[in-house]
């Protein structure tokens, strides 16, 4: 008998994964974890019933949510993850020698615990000396922080869900707040192609374009995401970044990448026309 797990992108459309055995389950106070064995997907870890990341991709996920700032700010010391519990971030964060320190504010300690155990591959980003883990709400985290970070990255899962304060106008001003001068926000803008997710990626591009002088969305294709299609922000207080861009300094570096390149950087930030006239609606409301 085959098992198959389905995670309910619309009320129309599911992506459905045959699995070859259940690996975990348990639930914290935030919210119920899974994680599977599949054939095609490797080991996968579903939150609330939802795909979160896969083995198979999610290194598509964390290069592009990572080496697209740094990419593009010239001298990143002081990082902040908001979630990133898995650890994936971080890990791509570790190939960067100059940045001093990481900090990772996630919520959810069992989280934490069942990523090390079952995915140490992304896991092993949170062992590196840089990184110091906080177990507490991002937006408490932020609401005491002033001038203190280069880069923020948004690594939270749902903007309806337990992480709804991360997606908020109050957390977008608190880390324009803690961010220095020439500061750089990224964050997971979701997916537009279904019509129940626009609403919320028209929120988000809103409240960016509002707290930033430079505010730009970029894609990638990551088959577990909904529609295998996924926006990405990038927020900043100064660098645009495709003229901050500097090809030959992230090319010198030498960092091994699956999915990112120097040339694809570019070609990430032009969108579907659907999408432009998405955003420019927002931006002209």
């Amino acid at each position: 008998m085959e098992f198959w797990f389905n995670d309910m992108h619309t009320q129309n459309v599911q992506l459905s994964i045959r699995v070859e055995k259940q690996l975990f389950s348990g639930e914290s106070d935030f919210q119920r974890i899974d994680v599977f064995e599949s054939p095609e997907f490797g080991r996968f870890l579903a939150s609330d019933g939802s795909v979160i990341f896969s083995e198979k991709d999610e290194f598509t996920y964390d290069e592009m949510i990572v080496h697209v700032p740094m990419a593009v700010h010239p001298n990143v010391k002081r990082v902040l993850v908001i979630g990133g519990g898995d650890g994936g971030v971080a890990r791509e964060l570790t190939h960067y020698e100059e940045i001093e320190s990481i900090d990772v504010v996630e919520q959810d300690k069992l989280f934490v615990d069942v990523c090390r155990k079952f995915f140490p591959a992304n896991a092993c980003g949170l062992d590196d000396p840089r990184v110091k883990v906080f177990y507490q709400d991002g937006l408490r985290f932020l609401r005491s922080r002033m001038d203190e970070y280069d880069l923020i990255i948004n690594d939270a899962t749902d903007p309806l869900g337990h992480t709804a304060g991360l997606f908020t106008k109050e957390f977008y001003g608190s880390c324009y707040k803690a961010l220095h001068d020439d500061g750089i926000m990224v964050y997971q803008h979701g997916s537009p192609f279904f019509d129940e997710d626009e609403d919320p990626c028209r929120a988000m591009h809103k409240k960016a374009y509002r707290s930033f002088p430079v505010s730009r969305v970029y894609q990638a294709h990551i088959p577990t995401c909904p529609a295998g299609y996924w926006l990405f922000g990038f927020a900043s207080k100064k660098y645009h970044p495709l003229e901050h861009f500097d090809k030959k300094r992230w090319e010198d570096r030498g960092i091994k990448t699956w999915y990112y390149t120097a040339n694809l950087h570019v070609g990430a930030f032009m969108l579907p026309r659907y999408v432009e006239d998405l955003l420019e609606e927002e931006e002209n409301s």
